[in-house]
């Protein structure tokens, strides 16, 4: 275990193409998505650029542009933290994904040709398999490709970017509800799949308004277990 609480193997090696900066941002966000920092937990500049293999100017950097984006908190005469959501901000983010994503369930089925609707059981198939094997990160990564899969074939580029903007933010709120959501959760897209290859419009969008609802309440739950 790395001092700053990140599990062997957990941290990323940098691509070394781009700003090193931005590679530092990338890799510290990923870390944090995937809670492998958790929330709460304190961030030191000089481990970080340790384990990461960098100077601390641009984990600096990095630090100071995640507190922009609400991602880590800088306290003053105490250093960096990752944020620690309050139940209404994940409530009004998962809140406006269940609008995003029942609209492209919807133009999914209006859209949705043999070759999306294959790649959709394939991530199915995918993410059962992860269950199955109690694989977490690999669960909360199909997930996450299945969803983008469906605002993919949605068609929609404006729908698309909006989404974009709060995928990683689902992503950290669906982790610690992964394993609570299990099987239970595959089901519901096998249902969806189904909506979106029968173009039932009405049918996939009330599909993925009780899924998404699913996850919100789960993630409130997960909090009074």
């Amino acid at each position: 275990m790395l001092s700053t609480g990140l599990p062997q193997g957990a941290v990323p090696k940098l691509e070394r193409p781009g700003p090193l900066r931005d590679r530092v941002y990338e890799a510290l966000l990923e870390l944090i998505t995937t809670r492998a920092l958790q929330p709460g937990q304190h961030l030191v500049e000089s481990e970080l650029a340790g384990h990461l293999g960098v100077s601390r100017q641009p984990v600096r950097e990095a630090l100071q542009r995640l507190n922009t984006e609400g991602w880590v908190d800088l306290r003053p005469a105490q250093g960096a933290f990752v944020h620690e959501p309050t139940e209404e901000e994940a409530d009004q983010l998962l809140t406006v994904r269940t609008l995003l994503e029942a609209e492209a369930a919807r133009l999914a089925a209006a859209n949705a040709n043999s070759a999306g609707l294959t790649a959709l059981e394939t991530l199915c198939a995918e993410g059962e398999k992860a269950v199955e094997a109690d694989d977490v990160d690999g669960a909360v990564a199909m997930n996450a490709r299945f969803h983008a899969k469906i605002m993919e074939l949605a068609g929609n580029a404006v729908l698309a970017e909006l989404a974009a903007q709060v995928d990683r933010r689902v992503r950290w709120y669906y982790t610690p509800v992964a394993r609570r959501r299990g099987h239970q959760s595959w089901i519901e897209h096998r249902e969806l799949i189904a909506a979106i290859a029968d173009r039932d419009e009405q049918r996939a969008t009330q599909l993925m308004r009780a899924h998404t609802e699913h996850t919100r309440r789960s993630y409130h739950a997960r909090a009074r277990s």
